[in-house]
């Protein structure tokens, strides 16, 4: 008869708090940038022509109604 292996139990695997820094700081400026194709509707770009045609070509890209 085989011996019996002992179970050893799951640990989860730790996370640098780096990693998690990190990945927040990408969330955030993913965020950001949603908002700016998305909801922006030239509010920002005032200054200027050219970006607010390359967030209006987003918003087209995306399927985002803007007229």
């Amino acid at each position: 008869m085989p011996k019996a292996q002992a179970v050893h139990p799951l640990h989860a695997p730790t996370v640098s708090p780096r990693l998690i820094t990190t990945a927040m700081a990408v969330v955030t400026v993913m965020l950001l940038l949603t908002y700016l194709v998305t909801f922006d509707q030239g509010a920002v770009s005032q200054s200027g022509t050219f970006l607010h045609e390359l967030m209006h070509d987003g918003r087209h890209l995306l399927g985002v109604p803007c007229h």
